[in-house]
């Protein structure tokens, strides 16, 4: 590659790694960059840089690559490698905010443990991400901090919660980033900023020091331009934790031996014996002409690759929405209590007495979004409402995993649209959080369920990015990363650049 910026935006990681092992580029080079790329960019995906913490990691990094060089030792493809992390994972040395003036001036005194693992395979910090508030949104408007804008147009947004992480890959601010998904938060944004994202297995990945909106959803992922760089990230991060009770006992999969995988199909075709499952919910009429044209496109490629389409059904598809925003905010009820002014997080200077305080730094510190939370989830719990409410969302969810448990007995993945529409306009759908939820439709039934997804870019719509979501059985994380880097060798949609849609 010609110069830093070329290696960082179109390189890819093994371009990157490769690089650094040679001593043809320096950790410290790479981070400088990044940080000076952060400091003039207009789209707002940066919440906290500390560019001391990052140059000495960047400094560590090279003491590790200079004595591997030396003693010949193999190295991690993450040494040296500048990423950044989202505000929903406490990190020692920057703030840990959640996108929330409740937490706006919060240094925790740990790491999460997804940030100790990345840190431990040696990739460099560059900063902390904006986010939704807690995580609450789908377009990342909802940030005290304001929203992140759109690389590809800035007057649309990211797509959230996640929408800084993935904003920032785009935009060619860092080459691998971290995000949460609750019901879609990694997966939206990554298909609205034309990136590659996964969300794995519900307990795949540690929930520990994730600073929590509703816990039996929450799961870490990742962003990078490419699967293969995806599979890299993610193997550091996967794995049992025991300071996390939903964290899986379970061996890992080899998920850094992705990007030389195959499909261990039938015949010779790249995708031969593929059964994709194609549910009739996914391409329905609330999907615009633009984003079907699209995926179908890309369904259709993976016909040429081998693989064999499957009309299938997921018929308690549309009952997602009411049941994520019933037990969703419940946790969060739950969660966010927690805020009320006397331990950490902000508080109120407006107070005359306990009850005061109470309601005074919870009024203060939470946003319209968190808020509207809370009230709907505290309802859902009350005395009279919990068996109306809750129990039957629970019950919904187990029908939404059952749909899915059979038809994973049919075929091998699951594929659609992860959104029914492209990125919309800043403001928009501000006032209209019924609209807003809609967005989330096609990936809400996976996250209830605790099943992976992945959104590969699959082409474009009037300019503005297209996500093909693929989703597979639990634990199947190699396998989606796999058929995904399959799919991104026979195109190049993940390799568009803002600006280069065509």
């Amino acid at each position: 590659m010609s110069t830093l910026k070329d290696l960082l935006e179109t390189g890819g990681l093994s371009a990157i790694s490769a690089a650094l092992r040679a001593g043809e580029v320096s950790a410290r080079e790479l981070a400088t960059h990044c940080l000076e790329a952060v400091a003039v960019s207009d789209i707002n995906a940066f919440i906290d840089v500390q560019p001391e913490l990052t140059l000495a990691q960047a400094d560590e990094a090279d003491a590790r690559l200079a004595a591997a060089r030396q003693g010949g030792e193999r190295v991690g493809p993450l040494l040296g490698v500048p990423m950044a992390h989202k505000d929903a994972f406490v990190t020692r040395g920057w703030r840990s905010t959640a996108g929330s003036k409740m937490l706006a001036d919060y240094y925790s005194p740990f790491d999460a443990t997804v940030v100790r693992k990345v840190r431990e395979a040696g990739a460099v910090c560059v900063g902390k991400l904006n986010c939704d508030e807690f995580a609450m949104g789908s377009g990342n408007e909802n940030s005290y901090f304001g929203p992140v804008k759109n690389p590809w147009d800035r007057t649309r947004v990211p797509g959230g919660s996640s929408g800084g992480s993935a904003a920032a890959v785009a935009a060619g601010l860092v080459p691998l980033t971290t995000g949460t998904d609750t019901g879609g938060s990694v997966r939206q944004p990554a298909a609205m900023c034309g990136v590659t994202g996964i969300k794995p297995t519900y307990g795949r990945v540690s929930r520990y020091g994730m600073i929590a909106f509703a816990s039996s959803l929450d799961q870490a992922g990742v962003f990078a331009r490419s699967a293969a760089d995806c599979a890299q990230l993610l193997a550091a991060m996967a794995g049992f934790d025991e300071r996390d009770a939903t964290s899986l006992p379970v061996l890992p999969e080899d998920l850094a031996a992705v990007p030389a995988m195959s499909w261990a199909g039938e015949g010779s075709a790249p995708l031969g014996g593929l059964r994709v499952g194609v549910p009739a919910e996914f391409l329905n009429d609330s999907v615009t002409p633009g984003v079907r044209h699209a995926v179908q496109e890309a369904l259709k490629r993976f016909e040429a690759l081998g693989a064999t389409l499957v009309p299938v059904s997921l018929p308690h598809t549309e009952l997602a929405i009411p049941a994520y925003y019933v037990i969703a905010p419940a946790e969060a009820s739950s969660n966010l209590a927690r805020y009320d002014g006397v331990r950490y997080g902000h508080r109120s200077e407006d107070a005359s007495d306990l009850k005061s305080l109470y309601m005074n730094s919870r009024a203060e510190g939470f946003g319209a979004e968190v808020k509207r939370r809370i009230m709907i989830g505290t309802f859902v719990l009350s005395h009279g409402y919990y068996d109306a409410y809750y129990r039957k969302a629970q019950q919904l969810r187990r029908m939404i995993a059952d749909d899915f448990a059979r038809v994973f007995g049919e075929v091998d993945v699951i594929a659609g649209p992860v959104t029914p529409e492209t990125a919309w306009p800043i403001g928009q759908q501000k006032d209209d959080p019924v609209r807003n939820y809609l967005a989330d439709i096609f990936t809400l039934p996976a996250s209830l369920a605790g099943l992976p997804g992945v959104s590969l870019p699959c082409g474009f719509d009037g300019g503005l990015p297209v996500g093909l979501q693929l989703v597979g059985p639990a634990l199947s994380e190699a396998r989606l990363l796999t058929i995904g880097h399959v799919y991104q060798q026979e195109t190049d949609w993940h390799l568009r650049r803002p600006g280069q849609s065509t």
